[in-house]
């Protein structure tokens, strides 16, 4: 079964078109929505799943918090801006609309390799030096809230787009696998920053990086440096 490719040439043929300065606007628009996406799937996860808080207390919400995990929105903003530069200048080439079963190997294998570098840029941001200057702040969210996905230093969220990019020139990944896997993405990393575990006990034998898993990370900053799974930190020795 084959997707319209017709259809979604005349999107990017819309997009193609675009001044800077629509661009400007268009990448300020989605990610403001899939900030408040984000933060308002965190407040209806809390409001309604019955399972037990993780800590006693969220994290309280700050100014301070606020402005930043607004800076993030202006960070992914111009990482969207990047990649439409890389886009019109030849670097990255969306690939040709794919069969159902193409593109969830495409999502399968971004998933895969983005939590592998992930895995290492995470390790890397807890290094004495790193720590101090860009993931620190984070980590103030012992327990969390609904910013906390947000709460990163500049130089973190430009340097998660940046891997993200170079998987994209690296190779020509469809539309469609791209939106699929940047939905997960932000879904994935508000639910591992809920204070409530979403997940059942079990999945932890699958290898899973459930709202547990990463909540153990905030609780004990040298083990769970892993994202969508517990992969890496079991082979390298950093799981908890």
């Amino acid at each position: 079964m084959n997707l319209n490719q017709t259809e979604l040439s005349g999107y990017l043929q819309i997009f193609w078109q675009f001044s800077w300065p629509e661009w400007i606007i268009f990448s300020l628009v989605i990610n403001v929505f899939l900030y408040l996406f984000s933060t308002g799937l965190y407040i209806f996860i809390e409001k309604t799943c019955r399972k037990t808080q993780l800590q006693e207390k969220n994290h309280p919400v700050t100014r301070s918090d606020f402005y930043l995990s607004l800076m993030t929105v202006l960070c992914n903003s111009l990482v969207m801006l990047l990649g439409a530069f890389l886009w019109k200048n030849g670097w990255i080439t969306p690939g040709e609309n794919k069969s159902i079963a193409g593109i969830l190997a495409e999502v399968a294998a971004l998933l895969f390799l983005m939590d592998f570098l992930m895995y290492l840029f995470h390790f890397a941001a807890h290094l004495p030096f790193f720590y101090k200057i860009l993931h620190g702040k984070h980590h103030e969210h012992v327990s969390t809230n609904l910013l906390s996905l947000f709460v990163l230093h500049p130089f973190e969220t430009i340097g998660f787009g940046l891997m993200m990019l170079a998987l994209l020139i690296s190779y020509d990944f469809s539309v469609i696998s791209i939106s699929i896997y940047l939905l997960l993405n932000l879904i994935w990393g508000t639910i591992g920053h809920l204070n409530r575990e979403f997940f059942p006990a079990s999945f932890d034998r699958f290898f899973v990086g459930t709202t547990r898993f990463h909540n153990q990370h905030h609780l004990d900053e040298s083990k769970n440096f892993g994202f969508y799974t517990s992969i890496w930190d079991r082979l390298f020795g950093t799981y908890k």
